[in-house]
């Protein structure tokens, strides 16, 4: 008897099983995009090492691993000065796994009190119908932070906050943190890693939301811990079971962003301070907010502990919320828009905003008038920036 040979396959078989990589021979100028969610096997016995983590590998795409994701965790490890990082698909999917590694029901921890609106909301909406209670301190006061301290699982703060741009003293924080063995958790996010390196002045986690400065085009959503490894391998164990980590393509995307971050964190911060000072003369602006003016309460800290002082900056008009619509619907090149440390220069209104969520009592302690507006300023040139602020200034002042 013949033995025929196997018949061919057919066409969708051949479309699904014959697409393979070829061998690379000479290493890309990019990362590679691995845009896959699951990983294929030659045996049972790989898979099962691999997935619990016994055996290198990579097995599904909600945090056991990618090559690109972990290229971008590599670089921001190296940059921020921590053994490791974690990914996540926001800022605040890394937020909420940070404190939710740490605390459980029963703890407390301590925060800024002045924090991004949905951090706000994350603290006293959200964590405390998990049995986590929230302290509130003033983290400029020194004594009142070691004071709260006691008993604590963890100290949250900002290093550049939100919306005002008062900078934190994390190095006399992280001190404070270690003296009374309580965990120590930043969010980078205004700063970036080429402003400041919080791990370096002893701060054990460094968060940021990506979507920011590090992928800087407005063009992705994303999120990231930088952290001990150990650490690490505690907050990849809560995110395999909530969800939340970072897909290959935006992790691709922060790669391509982080490669010119400190062309751009130099560019910001040198508009910056021109609008800022721009505002700070202006007979329309009550009060100019910006680390880099004398003027500001932490200017000291600030050249201290920072490497330029960023594109984020406030003011508060003088008419009031009325005047701050007159000045943003004014704007001509700027936009009235979300989010910040993209090429577009941004404005918004945070007591509407960014930081609805808060109290107006809790607002008007952190010092959040009506009349304010916040503003990320892009990469268009420095003499269009300030000539569209001129011409909104003129406007808000009628």
């Amino acid at each position: 008897m013949t033995d025929r040979p196997a018949p061919a396959p057919g066409f969708s078989t051949r479309a699904i099983h014959r697409p393979v990589a070829p061998p690379v021979t000479q290493l890309p100028s990019s990362v590679p995009l691995y845009q896959t969610s699951t990983w294929r096997f030659e045996t049972l016995d790989d898979f099962a090492e691999v997935v619990a983590f016994r055996k290198p590998g990579h097995v599904y795409g909600r945090g056991y691993g990618n090559p690109t994701v972990e290229a971008f965790e590599a670089v921001m490890a190296d940059l921020e000065g921590t053994e490791a990082a974690f990914a996540f698909d926001s800022g605040m999917a890394a937020i909420h796994a940070v404190v939710t590694t740490l605390a459980r029901a029963g703890d407390r921890i301590v925060t800024s009190r002045a924090l991004y609106g949905g951090t706000h909301s994350l603290f006293h909406e959200v964590l405390p119908r998990y049995g986590i209670d929230v302290t509130t301190v003033d983290v400029s006061d020194p004594e009142a932070v070691a004071d709260s301290l006691a008993g604590a699982r963890l100290l949250y703060v900002e290093t550049i906050d939100n919306p005002l741009v008062s900078v934190a003293d994390l190095a006399g924080l992280a001190a404070l943190c270690a003296q009374a063995g309580v965990p120590s958790v930043v969010d980078n996010t205004f700063a970036s890693p080429y402003l400041c390196a919080p791990a370096r002045l002893g701060f054990d986690y460094v968060v940021h939301s990506a979507t920011k400065y590090i992928g800087g085009h407005s063009d992705l959503l994303g999120g990231v811990v930088c952290c001990r490894s150990e650490a690490r391998g505690s907050i990849r164990a809560t995110a395999l079971e909530v969800g939340g980590a970072m897909q290959p393509l935006e992790a691709w995307l922060c790669i391509r962003g982080l490669a010119t971050l400190a062309l751009r964190m130099e560019r910001h911060s040198a508009t910056g301070q021109r609008v800022a000072e721009l505002l700070h003369q202006s007979p329309a602006v009550a009060v100019a907010y910006y680390p880099g003016l004398p003027s500001h309460p932490s200017h000291a800290v600030a050249r201290r502990l920072l490497n330029g002082f960023g594109g984020m900056l406030a003011a508060e008009l003088k008419g009031g919320i009325d005047a701050a619509i007159r000045f943003c619907d004014s704007l001509e090149m700027a936009w009235i828009a979300a989010s910040l440390g993209g090429v577009h220069t941004l404005v918004a209104h945070p007591a509407s905003t960014t930081h609805r969520q808060v109290p107006p009592a809790d607002r008007a302690a952190q010092g959040l008038a009506d009349g304010l507006v916040r503003i990320s300023v892009g990469l268009e040139d420095p003499e269009d920036v300030v000539a569209d602020f001129g011409r909104a200034l003129a406007a808000a002042a009628d």
